[in-house]
């Protein structure tokens, strides 16, 4: 039999088909296609699927997708959807929920912080081995707790959410707000004109969401991730001399902080969900 693993992010779809043998197939598409549509056209392909695990960039819980500030969806029962329409079973959690399990398997802890920064910011805890999700899966939607007004909006509809400010799709917002259309490295953009201020106040927004995180959270291991982070790793460094003046001292001792060495850490969370609801 062959199982599916989606990854769904705030601007792309990312998937792999496996067997006994290992993996079959990986891809990556806009998520613009449709989760379901996606699915219909990998259960033609591949009519051994049996279980299908998700990662999804939103709020989800008990199997409902119940929202998401940057992808169309919303009130969707994927779960009993897929039931009812291939009788095979699938899983389905937030991504960074999924994250933060790969990497405290990855770093062996179990008291672990993940902040991820992609299209969006997102973070989750594990403490004491557990996910801490809060009464309706929700808990640690970082991205949306208030920090400067703006003339922006986000895609939750406010305009002071720290998402506004530390994210791919916050310095897009930014930059188009200066009337520029490219999006360079940060170090690059704090050699510009104007453009600089959108650098530093990402940085500055960065250090706000992961002090608050640290402070509130007190982990071992404070793991950042996603695709900006990916292509601006000087982040790390800045987190590390400079997280002192955001975040309480006593959470700050013994405190690690390190880069994600995982290649997708929500796609692989999402393998595990299948022993989660074996």
């Amino acid at each position: 039999m062959k199982k599916l693993f989606i990854d769904i992010g705030g601007t792309h779809l990312r998937s792999e088909i496996e067997s006994e043998e290992g993996i079959l197939s990986d891809s990556v598409s806009s998520h613009e296609i449709g989760l379901l549509a996606y699915i219909d056209t990998q259960m033609v392909l591949h009519p051994q699927i049996d279980f299908i695990g998700i990662s999804y960039a939103g709020q989800v819980n008990k199997g409902v997708i119940a929202a998401s500030p940057n992808i169309n969806i919303d009130q969707y029962d994927i779960v009993a959807t897929l039931k009812a329409r291939y009788g095979i079973r699938t899983c389905i959690d937030n991504d960074l929920n999924c994250a933060v399990r790969a990497e405290a398997s990855y770093w062996k802890s179990g008291s672990i912080a993940a902040l991820f920064v992609g299209t969006g910011i997102g973070a989750a805890v594990i403490d004491g081995g557990k996910v801490v999700r809060g009464s309706r899966n929700m808990a640690f939607e970082i991205g949306h707790i208030p920090y400067r007004e703006s003339p922006l909006h986000c895609g939750c509809g406010r305009n002071n959410c720290v998402e506004l400010y530390a994210s791919g799709s916050g310095l897009e917002k930014w930059l188009k707000y200066y009337g520029s259309d490219k999006l360079p490295h940060l170090l690059t953009l704090k050699s510009m004109g104007k453009e600089k201020s959108v650098a530093i106040q990402f940085e500055e927004g960065l250090l706000y969401a992961a002090g608050v995180l640290v402070t509130l959270t007190n982990p071992e291991i404070l793991v950042l991730g996603g695709g900006v982070i990916d292509q601006n790793p000087y982040l790390v460094t800045l987190l590390r001399e400079k997280l002192n003046h955001y975040a309480l001292a006593p959470a700050l001792e013994g405190l690690r902080i390190e880069m994600s060495v995982l290649e997708n850490a929500p796609l692989a969370g999402a393998k595990l969900l299948e022993d989660d609801h074996g």
